[in-house]
């Protein structure tokens, strides 16, 4: 397949799967399946009046959304869908995961300061604290699925899976990857950065118009890019008998992405300081007991 075609395909793929998110989102909140209603929540957003604070800082208003899009339209470039479906295939992927989405955070911190308000600045500094609880821990999840590949790249690590599942072969680091990824998609059980019923809608309660729909959208995008991530370095990737392997990725990253909008509703929100105190006391013991449990089993 040529790079060109490669590309187009995942490109495709990223916003058909983008727009079946959207649908599971409002399925999860409402539980009626809605096709059409995230189309028209896009063109009323598309529509709406640009609305902008007295004394907003103009550099950050402007580019707080272009960053939270591009940081991750960066990450999907580098997720496998196939054994050949990889716009680019980085060296350093996994860690490039961790490393990209820190600018997730950032963005959401530039956004609550350009706009001057109470609430979104609450929001932006919730994001920050969130960041600082769950980086750690994901960064070693990532070291402990490159221990069992002896690789970086993330086909190897597709690749390594084949007896075995990291799901089943580490599941610490499984649980705590997918904790971590519910955090900073900023889901419920943490997502007091966006809290609708305490800050009006967080970091973004004083966005209107294009600038709200770029951050929606990408909120969209990046639960697929940490579903897809999920599936690549936990849940085997593309393999899968009989259907073809982009199939194989698409269907594990929707459930995963289902599982995201479901379970986290289920449990009570979580203060941020209570979560930089459960992931520094308790999850970064768990990773690094993570990493000696799959460095035994290796040795072994």
């Amino acid at each position: 397949m040529t790079p060109f075609l490669n590309s187009f395909m995942i490109s495709l793929l990223f916003v058909g799967g983008v727009y079946v998110v959207a649908v599971l989102e409002r399925w999860s909140m409402t539980g009626n399946v809605n096709w059409g209603g995230p189309a028209r929540s896009f063109l009323l957003l598309f529509v709406q009046e640009e609305i902008k604070t007295r004394k907003h800082d103009k550099v950050f208003f402007e580019t707080a959304p272009i960053l939270f899009i591009g940081v991750i339209l960066l990450t999907i470039s580098i997720l496998p869908f196939s054994r050949g479906s990889v716009i680019v295939n980085l060296g350093t992927g996994a860690l490039f995961i961790n490393a990209a989405l820190v600018y997730v955070m950032v963005s959401l911190l530039m956004a609550g300061w350009a706009v001057n308000g109470v609430y979104a600045m609450v929001g932006g500094w919730r994001a920050l604290a969130q960041l600082i609880a769950y980086s750690m821990p994901v960064v070693m999840a990532l070291t402990a699925t490159v221990m069992r590949a002896e690789s970086m790249f993330l086909i190897d690590i597709v690749e390594s899976q084949q007896s075995l599942w990291n799901v089943l072969y580490q599941p610490v680091g499984f649980i705590l990857f997918y904790i971590s990824a519910l955090a900073i998609t900023f889901l419920p059980p943490f997502d007091l950065p966006v809290a609708e019923g305490e800050l009006a809608g967080g970091v973004w309660a004083d966005l209107t118009g294009a600038r709200k729909l770029l951050f929606r959208l990408g909120r969209l995008a990046l639960v697929l890019t940490l579903s897809v991530a999920v599936v690549v370095l936990y849940l085997g990737g593309w393999m899968g008998p009989w259907l073809p392997d982009f199939v194989w990725t698409f269907l594990k990253s929707l459930l995963v992405a289902a599982s995201f909008f479901t379970i986290g509703r289920f449990m009570p929100r979580i203060r941020h300081d209570h979560l930089l105190e459960y992931n520094w006391k308790y999850g970064v013991p768990l990773a690094l007991f993570n990493i000696f449990q799959v460095g035994v089993v290796l040795l072994l």
